[in-house]
């Protein structure tokens, strides 16, 4: 059966709603103001169901100055943070979570212990990468878009963008994009090579697109921004694409591009993204201590959508 496509944040949060009994996500370490409102309001809303893991005293302290009452929720201390983090990470092998927070860490730990090679989490040659999902701005639009990657790999090389690609391309499907439109982004729409590496990057991957590689995905670049996103511009540039002003997946050839676009969405535009780790079998909720509750929220939203489908 196709997969229903959601248009928008908040049918993304309803979906997640109506699949009744909500997944387990364990935090840690937990004893952060932002991320313990978002949890507590995620349970409150049915969306997951917390387990706060992490230096109980420091934890129920900050949730006592919030008014928040963790009695509900299941609490295990543990005061060391990278402890805590292997701790959360055994909670989802041992089946009692099925997802993974950050909490008031560096994200560097939470991706190690994830990446543990005992641990069996991620597939024999997959990557990790971080997907933002947000609703597309401009009047009259009503869809999804995605960027990446804005906050793990931080130079990737030719097959890490290739794989990074993959990893969009599995979430667009996951929401209901049966041919998803991915640009790979760069300062000009024409190769300029070794002056702009990317350039180049992007024109193998959009003709690897050519050849099947990606399966049912429109594949183009390089594209600069505005001609990714933009009919208008991509008509007085004269760049005819089905990609063109019509993106679905922005992709951002380094770490840099990726987390100034990224900030540009929260700082300037004030917008909700939700982000997520994918390329291994828990989704990884992993904030960004600027992101808003409303963008933790619908960070934890995506994660249990996705979590949904790979139970």
């Amino acid at each position: 059966m196709d997969t229903p496509r959601l248009a928008s944040l908040e049918q993304l949060v309803r979906a997640v709603k109506a699949r009744g009994r909500p997944p387990r996500v364990a935090i840690a370490p937990c004893a952060e103001e932002f991320v313990l409102r978002a949890a507590a309001h995620a349970a409150a809303e049915g969306l997951a169901e917390p387990v706060f893991l992490g230096d109980l005293a420091r934890t129920r302290a900050v949730a006592e100055r919030l008014g928040l009452d963790l009695g509900a929720f299941e609490c295990l201390d543990c005061p060391d943070d990278a402890q805590a983090v292997a701790l959360a990470v055994d909670q989802f092998r041992q089946g009692r979570a099925q997802l993974i927070m950050k909490g008031l860490v560096s994200t560097s730990t939470v991706l190690k212990a994830v990446l543990v090679k005992d641990a069996g989490l991620v597939p024999e040659g997959g990557i990790l990468s971080h997907v933002t999902v947000f609703d597309a701005p401009g009047r009259g639009q009503q869809r999804l878009m995605l960027l990446t990657d804005a906050g793990v790999n931080i130079r990737p090389t030719l097959q890490r963008k290739v794989e990074i690609l993959r990893n969009a391309l599995a979430v667009a499907r996951r929401l209901g994009l049966a041919q998803p439109r991915a640009a790979m982004l760069a300062a000009t729409e024409k190769v300029n090579y070794p002056a702009m590496p990317a350039t180049l990057d992007a024109d193998i991957i959009a003709k690897m697109a050519g050849t099947g590689e990606f399966g049912d995905a429109l594949v183009a670049g390089p594209l600069a921004l505005d001609l990714a996103v933009s009919p208008g511009a991509a008509a007085m540039k004269g760049v005819s694409s089905p990609v063109a002003g019509r993106a679905d997946i922005l992709c951002t050839p380094d770490i840099e591009s990726g987390n100034i676009l990224y900030k540009t969405l929260t700082s300037l535009m004030d917008m909700t993204l939700a982000s997520v780790v994918v390329g291994s079998r828990v989704p990884v909720v992993v904030p960004s201590r600027g992101d808003s509750e409303h963008s933790k929220f619908a960070s934890i939203a995506l994660a249990a959508y996705l979590a949904g489908g790979m139970q």
